[in-house]
């Protein structure tokens, strides 16, 4: 990094492309989106997601959301210390990983359980309502000065910004199977 202050960082496409966890953490580009970047984050991973189905066996989408998301502590917790903010707005990895669980786990399915899972995820992600708050709220709580963190701070940092979104994807899934079990039972399925 240069001599600038970490907190003097603001994020473009040529300061993301520089390594390559700023651009993974960015969404390839996605999170730089001046206006609701996890959102948009979210349609790049659906965008993604529909593409590489064609390409990955179920198998390959597992490993690669599995080792996503292992890569994903480092990954958000290094680029976070990178600009000197707990969990900035701009990193959509999370989002990413979070909504490719979410589409493995619900497809094949129509373009309608889609949208629905994306309106949940999205609802679940921003609102964080109970215990996806309290979750949030205990890892940006938990970090105090502002001095530059070890290597375990900043695994435990990035771990704080995946954990949300993957609390957010379980909710959507608990969600999505209420509703599924609601429209077979009362027979619309």
């Amino acid at each position: 990094m240069t001599n600038q202050h970490p907190s003097d960082v603001q994020p473009n496409f040529q300061w993301m492309f520089q390594t390559v966890s700023r651009t993974l953490a960015f969404g390839f580009g996605s999170g730089l989106s001046p206006i609701a970047p996890g959102t948009a984050g979210t349609l790049w991973a659906w965008a993604a997601f529909l593409v590489a189905e064609y390409f990955l066996s179920l198998e390959a989408f597992f490993w690669i959301i599995g080792g996503g998301i292992l890569l994903g502590c480092w990954i958000c917790g290094n680029v976070s210390e990178e600009l000197g903010r707990k969990d900035f707005g701009g990193i959509v990895w999370d989002e990413m990983l979070a909504f490719w669980l979410v589409l493995i786990l619900i497809m094949p399915t129509n373009i309608w359980m889609q949208i629905l899972a994306f309106a949940l995820f999205r609802f679940f992600d921003a609102v964080k309502p109970g215990p996806i708050g309290m979750i949030d709220r205990h890892f940006k709580n938990a970090e105090g000065s502002e001095a530059p963190s070890n290597s375990l701070q900043i695994l435990w940092r990035g771990f704080g910004i995946m954990v949300d979104d993957l609390a957010a994807a379980i909710f959507t899934l608990i969600v999505i199977a209420v509703t599924l079990v609601s429209i077979t039972h009362m027979g619309w399925a």
